[in-house]
């Protein structure tokens, strides 16, 4: 046997949000006990895999050379004729 540790959270969601989800929730897990915990972990996971991801592309692209296409002018003076 194994031990589940559980959080308890509290928190403050629009009316029109928490009605959408409590009803997508009843319809993916059955409006049975703790489904709403369910819903809001897998809701959770999914949006923490999905920022891992993009701080790993983010990553790679700094990892990338980039060419900003390269100099439009020889120096200062010419961007500012005076």
């Amino acid at each position: 046997m194994y031990l589940i540790c559980m959080a308890t959270m509290t928190i403050n969601v629009k009316d029109d949000v928490e009605k959408r989800f409590r009803k997508a929730a009843g319809s993916k897990y059955g409006k049975r006990k703790g489904y709403l915990g369910a819903a809001i972990t897998d809701a959770m996971e999914t949006w923490m895999k999905s920022e891992n991801n993009n701080v790993k592309k983010a990553i790679e692209m700094l990892k990338n050379p980039h060419n900003g296409g390269g100099l439009l002018y020889k120096s200062r003076s010419e961007l500012h004729e005076r």
